[in-house]
Formats: structure tokens, sequence, C-alpha cells
């Protein structure tokens, strides 16, 4: 059970823990040793995620997102199994966390008057800039 917040907590069933070799740090002890981790979330399946909450995880989760629904996260940095694991399922949680706040809605507003008198007034200077370059009169 991984727990995200004091409402949503993750059942064991929707997480699946695969270990493989890593190529992190670890030495000759890297080719014999399976210590990274693939965490693999059942996202679309879960039960205790809401629906606005799995789009969003979806956005965020990006080439993580598999065809079928589930998100997948891998973590190497660590030479040990359990650091490797418990690091993937942090990332899964912050991930989880952030799909569960709303964002705030834009509001459209109009710029001010001196920005927009410093825009002009750099455009101007900038054109003026570029007109003194060019042909060069040798006559004077």
């Amino acid at each position: 059970m991984l727990r995200i917040n004091d409402d949503i907590s993750i059942a064991d069933w929707e997480l699946t823990t695969t270990f493989m070799r890593s190529s992190g740090p670890g030495g000759q002890n890297v080719n014999k040793v399976e210590t990274a981790v693939l965490l693999r979330f059942e996202a679309a399946r879960s039960p205790n995620l809401p629906d606005h909450a799995k789009a969003r995880l979806q956005r965020l989760a990006g080439r993580r997102w598999t065809n079928d629904g589930a998100l997948l996260i891998s973590c190497d940095s660590h030479r040990s199994q359990a650091r490797n694991r418990a690091e993937a399922e942090e990332r899964l949680a912050a991930l989880i966390r952030a799909s569960l706040e709303r964002p705030k809605r834009r509001r459209a507003t109009k710029p001010t008057y001196g920005s927009i008198q410093r825009r002009l007034k750099a455009k101007a200077r900038r054109s003026g800039v570029k007109a003194l370059r060019g042909a060069v009169d040798d006559d004077a």
C-alpha cells in the first residue's frame, strides 16, 4: 500500500515491480546484481484516482504512459535495490500529487500603457540602428 495523501492510497495490485541489471554505478557488481527498478502503475484501471487526475497524470507522464493505460517509472541511480524501489515509489507519489492539483485558470490581461510605450521605443531604436547599416557614401 502506497500512501499519496490523506485521501488517496494505491493498492498493491496496482503496482508491479520488475528488477533488471543497472547501468549505473557499482563497478564489477553491476554485472551480477539486478538493482535497477521498473515500477508499473495501472493508472487507467485505478479506482482510487479521480478521472480528472488520470487525465492530468497522462499529460504529465508523457512518454512514460503506455497504450494500455499504465505508467512506467524506472530508477537505477542507487546501488541498492531497496533504495531504487523507494525512489521510484516517491517519484510516482510526486507525479500523482502533481496531477491532483488543479491548475489556475489564466486570466487574460491587457498590456499596460507604459509597457506598450517601452516596446514601441525599443522598436524605434532598433529600427534606427538597422537604418544606419548599409552602403557608405565615399564622396563625403
